[in-house]
């Protein structure tokens, strides 16, 4: 039987010191109201120990000042770890592509800019293999029914239905899909399940469910409605919580999952 993975979000802001801008670990609310809460390295460690199946790698502020701190911080968590690692936020060429994955990094994260780009997902599948794309969406509910994909950290509509956009990126190419409900992100209130079985059943690629997780029966439930593995970033800073603990209330619940190395 497949295991479910079971993947920490490391959400990477800016904080400015003497030596210049340095990269903090923060969490965020319905993408909004950021809080720094910590060393990325540091935590990715601690994940590490907990026996996280992979990382995923963010770069929230997406901005020229934060490429170089995000090469660095890829560079740096590449080679303290042997997690894989998909990194993403505000990739916008093929080259960016190339410098991460020059730097350790497993993945790329694409999201933004396959919308902008759609044949940008052609071309890394093309170089680096499918299993190399992570297609990332951020979507709202809407009140009929159905999701919208929103861009740029969850600030522009992009008029696209979810369903269709996750298709047609698989059909160019991306190995996974990531999908994150907005209006649950940092929530604790469990993730869009409907959202979540939506899209299991209509694609063919693994389904990586994302926002909302507040208690570990949360990720049981994405896992129940087709989710291959869940993503989960708050719930593992501010919570009484580590991926170990989670792994035992889900083995517990009947999965299959990793529960040593």
């Amino acid at each position: 039987m497949l295991k479910r993975r079971l993947i920490p979000k490391l959400q990477l802001g800016l904080r400015q010191r003497f030596r210049g801008a340095q990269p903090v670990l923060v969490i965020t609310r319905q993408f909004g109201s950021r809080r720094a809460i910590g060393d990325p390295l540091s935590q990715a460690k601690i994940y590490e120990a907990q026996l996280a199946d992979e990382l995923i790698l963010v770069d929230l502020e997406r901005s020229p000042e934060s490429w170089p701190v995000l090469l660095s911080t890829v560079e740096a968590v590449a080679d303290a770890l042997a997690t894989p690692l998909a990194v993403g936020g505000g990739l916008h060429s093929f080259e960016q592509v190339q410098a991460l994955l020059d730097r350790g990094a497993d993945k790329v994260v694409l999201n933004s800019a396959a919308l902008d780009q759609p044949d940008l997902i052609d071309k890394v599948a093309g170089a680096y293999g499918a299993q190399c794309v992570v297609l990332s969406l951020d979507a709202r509910s809407l009140t009929g029914g159905g999701w919208r994909v929103w861009s740029a950290g969850g600030q522009t509509d992009t008029g696209r239905d979810a369903l269709q956009w996750a298709s047609e990126a698989v059909q160019r190419g991306a190995g996974e899909v990531l999908a994150t409900a907005i209006e649950r992100d940092g929530t604790g209130e469990g993730l869009d399940l409907a959202l979540t079985a939506a899209m299991a059943s209509t694609l063919a690629v693994p389904l990586i469910a994302s926002g909302g997780c507040g208690l570990a029966q949360h990720f049981v439930e994405g896992y129940e409605a087709g989710a291959a593995a869940v993503a989960a970033g708050t719930f593992f800073c501010q919570r009484d919580q580590n991926p170990m603990q989670c792994r035992s209330h889900i083995r517990n619940a009947g999965l299959a999952i990793r529960l040593e190395v």
